[in-house]
């Protein structure tokens, strides 16, 4: 892989990781874009492990949030009084919401590496769950903030996000509408999208580069990989930062016009022949 090209998948992934219109999707279209092939295994894992810059961004802007949870859990341990505070209840919420992604990730390893892969799937999950994004909206009471989440929200929220393991879905479009759909308000939902990204990114990039790092070497090489980490770091804590002002005042369903568009536009070039699905 060039180093162009490099740079180019890490403001791919910096800008879309956190947006929710699926960055693996965006991935897997620039990369057809460019003549990178989607099925290599090294180019999956380069996919995974640029990941963790942006997950590096999401930590150092949530610090304070996250040294909360880790005091709170590590005074919960400790004692029944710790376990009253919302630092232990939050970092509960984050490990029940994690464990789902972890065992269905896991199980269809294989799959989400493989035929999921395909830019049909991608079109098709892009406009099927605009539709889901839409409804989550329309229904969505705003009621709850972050002291009223639950063990409950979190594992359903957990749950969504293992759809979002199928590209185009986006993990952030999955966990916001679960959070919408059970009366989250907007920032609080999307909030929650951050803390249980950032286990499950940062696993699975560790994941990749430790399974694959042969093949990474060989097909992608270790210089791409740091240049395509640093700017989707960059470009992520950017981005981070415009989502939560954002939905402060607008609907995730501005997203769906995009998202249609483009789940469009690639079904247009598919059934055109001017690009292959795999």
């Amino acid at each position: 892989m060039d180093i162009w090209q490099a740079a180019v998948l890490g403001v791919v992934e910096g800008v879309t990781e956190f947006l929710p219109v699926s960055s693996t999707g965006h991935l897997t279209i620039t990369e057809k874009i460019m003549g990178i092939p989607i099925d290599d295994k090294g180019v999956t894992a380069f996919t995974a492990i640029i990941q963790v810059g942006a997950i590096i961004a999401a930590i150092i802007y949530f610090r304070a949030d996250i040294g909360r949870f880790i005091a709170g859990f590590v005074k919960g341990v400790a004692s029944a009084e710790g376990r009253k505070q919302d630092g232990w209840r939050m970092a509960i919420n984050v490990i029940i919401g994690s464990v789902p992604i972890a065992v269905v990730g896991l199980l269809f390893k294989d799959l989400i590496e493989g035929a999921l892969r395909s830019l049909w799937f991608v079109a098709g999950a892009l406009v099927v769950w605009s539709l889901v994004m839409v409804t989550a909206e329309h229904v969505a009471r705003h009621r709850r903030g972050e002291g009223q989440v639950t063990w409950k929200d979190s594992l359903l929220i957990g749950l969504a996000q293992c759809i979002a393991l199928v590209p185009g879905v986006s993990r952030s479009g999955a966990t916001i509408s679960a959070g919408l759909f059970r009366d989250l308000d907007r920032v609080t939902a999307t909030r929650l999208s951050f803390f249980l990204g950032i286990p499950a990114l940062a696993a699975a990039g560790a994941l990749e580069g430790v399974q694959r790092a042969g093949e990474v070497a060989d097909t992608v090489g270790w210089v791409p990989v740091g240049v395509g980490l640093v700017v989707s770091f960059v470009v992520a804590y950017a981005s981070i930062a415009w989502l939560l002002k954002f939905v402060a005042s607008h609907s995730i369903a501005s997203f769906v016009y995009y998202r249609a568009a483009l789940g469009g536009v690639i079904v247009a070039l598919l059934w055109g022949g001017v690009v292959a699905a795999t």
